[in-house]
């Protein structure tokens, strides 16, 4: 079964965060990133941040993802921007990242968390913290619940084809904490995911376009409006989460 994000990007998005550009460029302001910061990119997917990380700070980027047909598609697209000579990709596990102890200024991570468990997500950030020099950033963005409801998580869950496990901003800072980073910067705000002005902002008007199109199509037709109707139902209940935090 189709899961939601691979679902958007056949339909040609290639912003697949919840908050889309608006979080990923707050998130990336917070990092102080110039020439030479060396970044880890987890779940990197298509590779629309790596090409910014690149492009617009002259970061040096290590790219890893589970999903090899993932990082194909990242190789193509950097190579298509010309920036494919300052990322190293990498097939690789969040939940036991292989790099050495503090080898990285920013590790940056997007809309993953939420799919994982409890436990894989405690592990995945501790992994986190360990390949961050001290001093270094982790970047996260993901969905927040505006309210703690099991009801609304099942919801989600069945509107995507995935099991998420999203949580409060109580919940957020807690794993964050939990393992051991401090002076979080939080922000949140409306998901624009799957609406037409939030994609017009993160496409473009013709991407958008392009993108409504292809979900008005018959083999597509049933799922965006699943999608979209339950974002659009429930955007007093769910909102996206950024949150910059350190390792002091």
């Amino acid at each position: 079964m189709e899961v939601g994000h691979a679902f958007l990007a056949r339909l040609g998005k290639r912003r697949l965060r919840p908050g889309g550009r608006e979080a990923t460029d707050w998130l990336l302001e917070k990092a102080c990133l110039r020439s030479g910061t060396e970044v880890l990119e987890v779940a990197c997917n298509m590779g629309t941040t790596t090409a910014e990380l690149v492009k617009q700070y002259g970061c040096r980027v290590t790219a890893l993802d589970l999903d090899p047909e993932a990082l194909a598609k990242a190789r193509r697209n950097l190579a298509a921007s010309g920036a494919g000579d300052r990322v190293t990709f990498v097939e690789g596990d969040a939940t036991a990242l292989p790099f050495p102890d503090e080898r990285f200024d920013v590790v940056i991570n997007e809309a993953m968390l939420t799919m994982l468990t409890p436990e894989n997500r405690a592990r995945a950030v501790s992994e986190y913290f360990r390949v961050l020099k001290k001093g270094g950033m982790l970047l996260t963005h993901d969905v927040l619940l505006l309210e703690d409801s099991p009801e609304l998580v099942q919801g989600l869950s069945r509107a995507i084809n995935l099991r998420v496990y999203p949580l409060t901003e109580e919940g957020w800072r807690e794993v964050f904490e939990g393992c051991g980073f401090d002076r979080l910067q939080v922000r949140h705000g409306p998901v624009s995911l799957m609406t037409f002005r939030g994609m017009v902002y993160d496409e473009g008007l013709w991407g958008a376009i392009r993108v409504f199109l292809n979900g008005r199509k018959a083999e597509n037709r049933e799922f965006f409006r699943r999608m979209s109707g339950f974002f659009g139902a429930h955007r007093e209940r769910l909102n996206y989460i950024a949150v910059a935090s350190t390792k002091s």
